[in-house]
């Protein structure tokens, strides 16, 4: 099952709807995109709590990682960059950080607040290799964009 964007991101939309709590939102986004699609195996944010640090937040899946610092693995990489990663094979990526023994691919994405400040990373990791696509990116952008950019 592949991802409907457009429908997903009406009902985030709808439900998310005059919420300004970052950690609602997140929790609401991370619920609605991990059941979505059979690719998501783990599906959750980390966030920004300090300079250069990230601290695990709302998720869906088994257990992640406490804390990441930017300089470490494919979230440290978005939060550096504040761009997509997308990585067909996680055990090919440096850097990784094995938060499960399970993760084949991973896709992150910043999160931006509407003044531009990166408010955390929303990682999705899949037990298949390759899982995640440019749509995957562009999609879950908009969404995130749509969600967290009022704020």
């Amino acid at each position: 099952m592949n991802v409907d964007y457009p429908t997903l991101a009406a009902v985030i939309a709808s439900l998310a709807e005059g919420e300004t709590d970052a950690v609602a939102l997140m929790a609401t986004v991370a619920c609605e995109v991990h059941h979505s699609d059979d690719r998501f195996d783990w599906t959750g944010f980390y966030r920004v709590t300090a300079p250069g640090m990230l601290k695990i937040g709302p998720y869906q899946g088994g257990h992640g990682c406490l804390a990441i610092p930017f300089e470490r693995g494919v979230c440290g990489a978005a939060a550096r960059s504040g761009e997509i990663q997308i990585v067909d094979d996680v055990e090919a990526f440096a850097d990784h950080i094995a938060c499960s023994s399970s993760t084949r691919s991973e896709i992150v994405l910043p999160v931006f607040a509407k003044d531009g400040r990166l408010i955390g990373v929303f990682d999705i990791d899949s037990d298949q290799p390759g899982a995640f696509t440019e749509e995957d990116g562009r999609g879950l952008a908009a969404i995130l964009k749509s969600v967290f950019g009022h704020l």
